[in-house]
Formats: structure tokens, sequence, C-alpha cells
């Protein structure tokens, strides 16, 4: 397949692509670095585009997007607080036990 084809991939795969590309164009990206980033974004979330084969599918509902993480912490500032006060409070106890 020649470099920039895209008939391997899903027509899933290219709606995908062609949603982050218009993102990224609002955003003021220029075009061509849009495009590139979409398709880049594309294959690090589905492995590339789709052979045709049995047993050669897989499955794309775990893109990197949405994998998990700590960066949304949960509770409001008081509660994180106060958690964080007793984790510091159980290290103290337990150092000098």
């Amino acid at each position: 397949m020649p470099q920039g084809d895209k008939d391997a991939y899903t027509d899933k795969q290219k709606r995908k692509a062609q949603h982050i590309e218009e993102s990224y164009e609002a955003r003021g990206t220029p075009k061509a670095e849009a495009e590139s980033r979409a398709w880049a974004t594309v294959n690090k979330d589905d492995g590339g585009g789709k052979k045709s084969g049995a047993g050669r599918g897989k499955a794309t509902d775990h893109p990197a997007a949405k994998r998990g993480g700590r960066a949304h912490k949960a509770g409001s500032p008081e509660q994180r607080s106060a958690a964080a006060r007793k984790g510091w409070d159980t290290r103290r106890r337990k150092a000098s036990a």
C-alpha cells in the first residue's frame, strides 16, 4: 500500500480522523498539520488500518484519550485536604510505632 493511501481504514476510522482534524483546525492548527495529527491519533488509538482476513480485527473501544489516569481528582478541595491530613497522620503514627 503506498504511503498516504487510506483504503485500509474503516469508515469509522475515516470519520474519526475527519472529526479530529476539524477540531485541530478550529483551534488554529494549519490544515496539513491537523490532518497529520488526526491520522497519528487514529493510528495510536486503533493500531492502524484494518486488514482483511479472519481474526485480523481489533476492537476500537479503548482509545488512549479514555484510558485511566489520575488527572481528575475526586471530591471537593476540603475533602481532598481532609484525606491528605488523614494520610499524614497515619504515616506519622506508623513511623513512630
